[in-house]
C-alpha cells in the first residue's frame, strides 16, 4: 500500500514537471535561455538555502569531498541539462522536447550498473528493447528547424543536444542519489547548493555569449519573463526537486526514470492547453510502448528487491 501511494506521487510529480516543458517554451520568448536558466536555479537556491539554514545551519558543514560531489551535480544537473535542454525548446515542440527527454532511463541503467551495482537481467533487456522501439515514431516526427539540420538523416542538432541533456541530468541524478544515499547532506542541501552553483555557471556563460543591454531581457518583456520564471521555479525547483530526492531513497534511479516515459503525454495535453500544439498520435502510441517497457524493467527491479531494499531502508531511516 505504502508503495501504491509512493507511485502515485511519483506520477503526479511527472506530471507537474511535464507543465514545465510549455512554460518555458512561452517564457523563451522573453529572454534568451541561459539567462532563463541562471535566473530560475539562482533564485531556487538562494530559497531553498534559506529553509535549509533555518530548519538546521550544520548542514552547511561539508567536508571537501561533499562540496565537490555537489559542484558536480551543479555541473551536470543543473548547467549543462538545463542549457541544452532550453536552447533545444527553442526549436523543437514542448511534446517533442520532452519526450526526448524521457530517453533517460536507458542512460540510468548504465551508470546505475556501474556505481551501485545494478543487474541487468533479461527482462530489464527486453523492457529496454520495447522502450527504444517506442522512441521511433516520435524521432521521426517533426525535425528541428531546417538550418539546423545535420547530415544525418534521421536527427537534428536539437534533437542531439536534446540527448545530451538527458544524458547530462541521468549522470547529476545518480550523483544525487550518491550524495543523499552515501553521506550525511540532505536532499535539500543538495538541491539548493547545486542550484546556486549551476545558476552561477549559466549567469557567467550568459554574460559573456547573451546580449546584456544592461540585461538580455527587454523592459517591456520583464513582467511576463518574471512570471514565467516564479512558476517554473515553484514547479520545478521547489516541488519536483525534493520529491524526486526523497523517492530516489525509496525507489532506484533507473525505476524513477521509467516513470518518466509517462510525462509526455501530460506535456502533449500542456502544450495544447497553454501553445496550441495538437496533441500527436505518435506521442500517444510511442508512450504506450514504452510503458510496456517499463512494466517489465519495473516487474524485474521487484524480483532482483532493490525497489524492497529501498522500502526496507527507508523505514530503517523512519524508526
Amino acid at each position: 500500500m505504502l508503495i501504491s501511494m509512493s507511485i502515485l506521487i511519483v506520477s503526479l510529480m511527472y506530471a507537474m514537471w511535464s507543465s514545465i516543458f510549455s512554460i518555458g517554451k512561452m517564457t523563451l520568448q522573453y529572454c534568451p535561455p541561459l539567462f532563463l536558466t541562471a535566473s530560475r536555479m539562482i533564485l531556487a537556491g538562494v530559497l531553498m538555502l534559506i529553509f535549509v539554514a533555518l530548519k538546521d545551519r550544520l548542514s552547511f558543514k561539508l567536508t571537501f569531498k561533499q562540496f565537490f560531489s555537489i559542484c558536480l551535480l551543479a555541473l551536470f544537473s543543473i548547467y549543462l541539462t538545463n542549457a541544452l535542454e532550453f536552447w533545444s525548446l527553442q526549436h523543437l515542440t514542448a511534446a517533442k522536447t520532452c519526450f526526448i527527454y524521457s530517453l533517460s532511463p536507458f542512460f540510468t541503467a548504465l551508470f546505475s550498473y556501474f556505481h551501485f551495482g545494478e543487474k541487468m537481467n533479461g527482462r530489464k533487456w527486453l523492457g529496454m528493447i520495447i522502450g527504444f522501439t517506442g522512441f521511433i515514431p516520435v524521432l521521426a516526427m517533426q525535425k528541428g528547424s531546417n538550418e539546423l539540420l545535420t547530415d544525418l538523416s534521421f536527427l537534428s542538432w536539437p534533437e542531439l543536444t536534446m540527448i545530451g541533456a538527458a544524458l547530462c541530468s541521468v549522470y547529476g541524478w545518480v550523483l544525487l542519489r550518491l550524495i543523499v544515499k552515501d553521506t550525511t547532506v540532505s536532499a535539500a542541501m543538495a538541491n539548493g547548493s547545486s542550484m546556486l552553483i549551476g545558476g552561477a555557471f549559466a549567469l557567467i556563460h550568459s554574460y559573456f555569449s547573451e546580449n546584456w543591454n544592461p540585461l538580455p531581457v527587454a523592459a517591456s518583456a520583464f513582467a511576463p519573463f518574471l512570471q514565467g520564471t516564479l512558476i517554473m521555479t515553484l514547479i520545478s525547483n521547489i516541488i519536483c526537486y525534493n520529491l524526486y530526492g526523497m523517492m530516489l531513497k525509496r525507489f532506484t534511479a533507473t525505476f524513477l526514470s521509467f516513470m518518466g516515459l509517462l510525462s509526455p503525454i501530460f506535456a502533449s495535453l500542456s502544450s495544447w492547453l497553454f501553445l496550441g500544439e495538437a496533441p500527436s498520435a505518435a506521442i500517444f502510441l510511442s508512450t504506450a510502448i514504452v510503458s510496456m517497457g517499463l512494466w517489465l524493467i519495473y516487474s524485474a527491479e521487484l524480483r532482483q528487491g532493490y525497489i524492497k531494499k529501498a522500502e526496507k531502508a527507508k523505514n530503517l531511516e523512519t524508526a
